[in-house]
């Protein structure tokens, strides 16, 4: 059987794989949303969902790191992977192993893409449909919802020492134009361009992400002594950066976020 993955890149496979090395968080969920929790063999430390999950099977390291030798010992029949969260040199690596399938997420569309492709693999595809349509049917009533609220001059931080935010041509970036945000930092070059504190007063709104820095009510405390009279928030960042199943869940999350905390 021949698929395609979303680099654009052939994928050999002699059967319906049996096996599976998942090394991105938000697609180890989609496939225990898939029905294939019995076919996992190993994961990354950050697959977190569901919470049971890394106690069932196999830690292979995290999602820039991993234990070659582990994955290898698992006998897997595919391994996959992403652009942004697996570096080419650990896909190039894990070749040797077994196939590679990569996916590549910047927008709702890719998103859906990727699941339909991984039903496709792993014969479940109806499911994926479903999943894929929900998706779509959820995007299209938050879209009307939001269209009646503010715009608003956003910045989103995912890191902090040095302070970083999502740039443009990301995921991240593609929920919060969903959102009726504008991102202040969409003209920078970098996809997570590094910035100051004080940047940050030409926005309106500041989000501080949950993940991948576990900002906190303490980090709100620091942000304000710098930015002056502007609306600091946390947010939960799995549902601003999980592509997936969990995308379902994400518009209800947005819908009350603007209606609890952003009233108006």
């Amino acid at each position: 059987m021949e698929f395609i993955d979303q680099l654009h890149r052939k994928i050999i496979l002699p059967k319906t794989p049996q096996r599976i090395v998942s090394l991105v968080p938000s697609q180890t969920e989609l496939l225990v949303d898939l029905g294939l929790k019995k076919q996992i063999v190993g994961m990354t430390k950050f697959c977190v969902h569901p919470e049971s999950l890394r106690k069932e099977k196999t830690v292979v390291g995290g999602t820039k790191q991993v234990h070659f030798d582990k994955i290898k010992t698992l006998n897997p029949d595919i391994i996959l992977c992403n652009k942004e969260e697996n570096t080419q040199e650990m896909v190039l690596e894990l070749e040797k192993i077994a196939p590679v399938w990569v996916s590549d997420i910047k927008t709702i569309a890719d998103c859906c893409e990727m699941i339909i492709s991984v039903g496709e693999l792993f014969s479940k595809k109806e499911k994926a449909t479903n999943i894929s349509r929900q998706i779509q049917m959820e995007a299209k009533r938050f879209s009307d919802f939001v269209s009646t609220k503010p715009s608003l001059n956003v910045a989103y931080l995912i890191w902090k020492d040095p302070h970083m935010v999502a740039g443009k041509k990301t995921f991240i970036n593609t929920l919060l134009e969903l959102n009726n945000f504008k991102n202040i930092f969409f003209e920078k070059e970098e996809r997570y361009p590094q910035v100051t504190l004080e940047e940050l007063q030409k926005a309106d709104l500041i989000l501080l992400s949950s993940e991948p820095y576990p900002f906190s009510e303490k980090h709100i405390s620091e942000v304000k002594a710098i930015v002056k009279n502007k609306k600091i928030l946390l947010v939960d960042g799995e549902y601003f950066s999980w592509y997936g199943s969990r995308l379902v869940q994400a518009f209800d999350y947005f819908r009350s976020f603007r209606i609890n905390s952003l009233a108006g």
